[in-house]
């Protein structure tokens, strides 16, 4: 009897393995903690933006906008065709535009804050206004301190307001959002 209530507490109370499962949207998708990363059926070569041909996890702030998704997120995407791992910052608040005159801050507990600046360490790729994608050598470095952190600070300017917007944004789910997206990165299509 020991036995069983000791297997029984045991398996109640380890964390469970998140599992991949098929969305209607047509993509593989897995909730890794705070994260959450999907990998489309179909990749597609001669896409024009990186949903044909990337997988991408991603998380994003308590704050949400008037189409009650997250005002600003983190977003990892990681190339099917070469390989390619990539970091988005995306702003989209209800209200108010990212001051590229002014940089945008991640700050890691117990770090230096890292300023980014508009096409120094960040550009905008793919027909958007409001993702950023981080350059080399930022890029690297913060991704390696997202795989040893639990939580970053994104502090985000915007235009005609003085004090930039600050949110906490979890990294809780990054290393098993990397994992998924190299499993699934190759599996629908086989050259």
């Amino acid at each position: 009897m020991r036995t069983v209530i000791g297997l029984a507490v045991l398996l109640l109370t380890s964390p469970v393995a998140a599992q991949p499962f098929h969305h209607p949207y047509g993509e593989w998708r897995e909730y890794n903690r705070d994260w959450l990363a999907a990998c489309p059926d179909v990749i597609n070569e001669d896409a024009a933006d990186y949903y044909g041909n990337s997988c991408f996890a991603s998380t994003g702030s308590v704050e949400v906008n008037d189409a009650n998704l997250p005002a600003y997120k983190l977003t990892l995407l990681r190339n099917r065709l070469d390989g390619a791992l990539d970091l988005a910052v995306t702003v989209a608040p209800t209200k108010g535009q990212f001051d590229p005159d002014r940089p945008m801050t991640l700050q890691f507990p117990g770090d230096e804050p890292v300023d980014l600046h508009q096409g120094v360490d960040f550009e905008i790729r793919y027909n958007t206004i409001n993702q950023f994608f981080l350059l080399e050598p930022r890029k690297s470095e913060i991704i390696e301190h997202m795989k040893r952190r639990n939580a970053v600070i994104l502090s985000v300017p915007l235009k005609e307001e003085m004090r930039p917007v600050v949110t906490r944004l979890s990294l809780q789910g990054v290393m098993a959002s990397l994992d998924f997206m190299t499993t699934y990165a190759r599996k629908v299509t086989r050259y």
